[in-house]
Order: structure tokens, then C-alpha cells, then sequence
């Protein structure tokens, strides 16, 4: 079972990443020279439909198994959790229907009130594994998106800040030197 799941993850990022790779939209050069636009709205569709194909799209390979990872961990633990629920939920209702020959052996020992504790813990955290499945899939759209609004952001050296003196004339009518100047300091960003 576990080496099908993997084999299939495996199959499906190969796939993200090829159809991300013949999805890559070049403008023509006399538009803008070497520069890859990617679309934002695009990139979110993909990663709804399939997670991590919208990380597969804007190139950030990396992503898609924490992608995997999140969306995977959060099942197993809805899977193992809702097991244990369906154990102790079974027990309370043969013990409140008085069906003794459904009773399990094992929880002989276990007061009613330690079965629906038990019975709750395992509920919230099933609901808790749904929550955070929610939230890596919504956070795997929006970091699609991101990704893409970002994708031409240029992060070069080229970047620099200096600050330099400046002085700047200024018309006053009520003077009577009708010109004043103004000094200070300017902010230069170059990028």
C-alpha cells in the first residue's frame, strides 16, 4: 500500500513538473528582453486543482513534496485518528444498547465516562487533521500565486542605496528676496 502511494506521488510530480514546463509563457524579445511572465491566476488554478502543480508551474520544484508532505501527514492522522474514534465510538453504543456480545475484552476495564473521553480526544483530533489539510491546501494556492507575482521580481546586485546632500530653490512672494533655498537630504534607490 505504502510503496503504490509513494510510486504514485512520484508519478504525479513528474507530471507536474513537465506540464508546468510546457506551460512557462515567454513574451517576444522586442516586448521584453528575457523576461518570463507568469500568471498569477493561473498558477492558483493549478495548485487548486492539483497541489503542487502551481508550484510546479513557477518552477520551485522544492516545494511540492512540503506540499505532499502536509497534505499526506494530515491524512494519515485523519485515517489513524478516525480508526481509534470508530473503536471507542462502537464500544459506548454496544455498552448503551447492552449488547454484550459486541463488547470488546480489552476495554473491560474502562469506565463509560473514560470510553467517551477517549471517544472526544479522537474526534477533535480528527477534525484537527481536516483543519490543518485545509489550511496546507489553501496555503499551497496562495503560495502559487505568490510565486508567480514574484517570479520576474529581479533580485540581482544590483540593488543599491545611498543617500546624498541636495539643495532646492524656492519662490517666496512674501520675502523679499523672493528666492530661498532649501538643503537637505535625498534617499537614492537604484534597482
Amino acid at each position: 500500500m505504502k510503496s503504490g502511494f509513494i510510486q504514485f506521488l512520484f508519478l504525479l510530480s513528474l507530471f507536474a513538473v513537465s506540464f508546468a514546463k510546457a506551460q512557462t509563457l515567454s513574451l517576444p524579445d522586442s516586448i521584453a528582453p528575457k523576461t518570463t511572465f507568469h500568471s498569477p491566476k493561473k498558477a492558483a488554478i493549478y495548485s487548486a486543482v492539483l497541489p503542487g502543480l502551481g508550484q510546479a508551474y513557477n518552477q520551485k520544484y522544492w516545494k511540492m513534496p512540503i506540499v505532499y508532505a502536509g497534505l499526506g501527514g494530515s491524512a494519515y492522522f485523519f485515517y489513524a485518528n478516525n480508526k481509534d474514534y470508530q473503536v471507542f465510538r462502537k464500544e459506548l453504543q454496544a455498552r448503551f444498547l447492552n449488547e454484550t456480545e459486541n463488547l470488546n475484552p480489552k476495554f473491560a476495564n474502562y469506565s463509560e465516562s473514560n470510553l467517551v473521553s477517549l471517544k472526544n480526544y479522537y474526534q477533535r483530533n480528527r477534525e484537527l487533521s481536516i483543519l490543518v489539510a485545509v489550511v496546507v491546501y489553501a496555503l499551497n494556492i496562495l503560495d502559487a500565486s505568490v510565486d508567480a507575482h514574484l517570479f520576474s521580481f529581479d533580485v540581482s546586485d544590483d540593488l543599491s542605496f545611498s543617500l546624498r546632500p541636495f539643495t532646492s530653490p524656492q519662490i517666496n512672494p512674501f520675502s523679499e528676496y523672493k528666492t530661498a533655498y532649501t538643503s537637505g537630504i535625498s534617499l537614492h534607490l537604484k534597482f
